[in-house]
């Protein structure tokens, strides 16, 4: 069975949520039976998650019944989630029950404060491997996803777990959202381990977050570099937290004061500091930072996961064998996804990329095998830890603003060009609603003109200078 979930006993406790309930090995099996009994085989389904305990069991209830969820957030853009059901037509559809339309006719199943719903779409013909689906793009109504294998999950939740050293006494505090890959790699390595997550939907600001954390006595925390953030302005070096023993940060770069703030805190409490790298292309983590090294290394992020390989390529593709070199950096590994969907169609499609991903990052390795990552070869940032496509903001704007207008910007900040201040408001209101940051992270800046070749097209590179 998936995860080997069945070799723990029923009352082995996976998951305790702040608002006091709890989720068993036994309940999770009985879910994933009633899946079985009352959806035909291998059916498409949407799941609307909360960070409850709820989530976590129709998630693993679907997996293990043979389903294919696609997980996706209660608070996503309705743009987003009417476009991935009119492309994707899932025959069902699973949400907190505060959420689920007053026809209950079409109800199939309510358990864990959730309800599952018949859509009356047709079936769907679905690659016998496909697992899941992650989507790619955040909130910027792009309907292309990641198709993930039962195999992935596994290697995933091996990997993670082993260089993490998870153990059944571990209690990781989960605030990393479940749609979100490296929330929900959370789950699998926890679950592989037999560890027992603590979830909440709670704000790091608010004292349930805090009463809950300190009472279930959590050993590790997972962020991204925003959650670091808060906890630094909280003045967290000064709490007392004996249990927790591990601190891991993923979801892109964090600033290098912020970051060593952390690694020092950590060597001189007896704590673990622990950066990751990854993409939802290759369930969550691809590379890990060794704790020892988190202050000698700091900036890098490190060397591959176990079980995998890290090597850069030339601008031919070749690999490139010495070290320092720069290149491409390109990961192998059981971890690596099938490849996109991009209409209903392609769930059909089998495993395209062959446990290889070119990664689209441009990165140094040093003398000693440790990877930096300098830069994107695609047109991607990552804002608080969400993945932000930049062409995809620009057609966000042009739905908007009358002027020209360009996106570029870094993990720490996104930058907006146009051609008239008067809408620079406008324009930076617009993206802060559709891709959820704060207005610290977008800087509007105006041009009488942006540089373009003769062909018409935007020269990005000119645009900072």
């Amino acid at each position: 069975m998936l995860l080997d979930i069945d070799k723990f006993p029923d009352d082995q406790l996976i998951a305790i949520d702040s608002h006091g309930d709890s989720l068993t090995v036994g309940e999770v099996l009985c879910l994933a039976e009633l899946m079985r009994n009352a959806l035909p085989s291998r059916s498409l389904l949407f799941i609307m998650t909360e960070n409850n305990v709820g989530g976590i069991a129709w998630v693993l209830a679907s997996l293990l019944s043979g389903n294919v969820p696609l997980i996706l957030n209660t608070r996503t853009e309705t743009e987003l989630s009417d476009n991935l059901t009119d492309t994707y037509l899932p025959q069902f559809v699973c949400a907190p029950s505060q959420m689920a339309e007053e026809n209950t006719d079409r109800i199939v199943a309510e358990k864990f404060g959730y309800r599952l719903r018949a859509t009356g779409a047709p079936a769907v013909e679905l690659h016998p491997d496909l697992s899941h689906l992650l989507p790619t793009s955040g909130s910027t109504g792009s309907p292309k996803l990641v198709r993930h294998m039962y195999s992935n999950i596994e290697a995933a939740a091996l990997n993670i777990s082993t260089f993490f050293g998870i153990t059944p006494q571990d209690r990781p505090l989960m605030v990393l959202p479940l749609h979100y890959t490296m929330g929900l790699s959370m789950v699998f390595s926890h679950l592989k381990a037999g560890a027992t997550i603590l979830i909440t939907d709670a704000k790091m600001t608010d004292p349930v977050f805090w009463k809950f954390m300190k009472e279930q006595e959590a050993t590790s925390f997972t962020g991204v570099p925003f959650s670091f953030d808060v906890l630094d302005k909280m003045r967290f070096y000064r709490m007392k937290l004996p249990h927790l023993t591990l601190l891991t940060q993923g979801g892109g770069k964090m600033p290098e004061v912020l970051n060593r703030k952390f690694a020092e805190y950590c060597r001189d409490n007896g704590k673990r500091w622990i950066a990751t790298y990854g993409q939802s292309e290759g369930t969550a983590r691809m590379a890990w930072l060794p704790p020892e090294f988190a202050l000698s290394k700091m900036g890098s992020i490190g060397v591959a996961v176990p079980n995998g390989r890290l090597s850069l390529r030339d601008a031919g593709g070749n690999e490139i064998t010495e070290s320092p070199a720069t290149g491409e950096m390109c990961y192998e590994g059981g971890n690596v996804t099938m490849g996109y969907a991009r209409r209903r169609a392609d769930l059909a499609l089998g495993d395209e990329r062959h446990g290889f991903l070119p990664t689209g990052d441009i990165a140094y390795r040093d003398e000693d095998g440790f990877y930096f990552i300098r830069g994107r070869m695609g047109r991607f940032l990552k804002l608080y830890g969400n993945r932000v496509g930049l062409d995809e903001c620009e057609q966000i704007l042009r739905g908007v603003v009358t002027c020209e207008c360009a996106c570029t910007g870094t993990d720490e900040r996104l930058l907006i060009y146009l051609t008239d201040s008067s809408q620079a408001d406008m324009a930076k209101e617009t993206l802060m609603n559709a891709i959820h940051v704060p207005a610290t992270a977008i800087e509007v800046r105006v041009m009488t003109e942006l540089p373009k070749n003769e062909a018409g097209k935007i020269l990005y590179a000119k645009l900072d200078k």
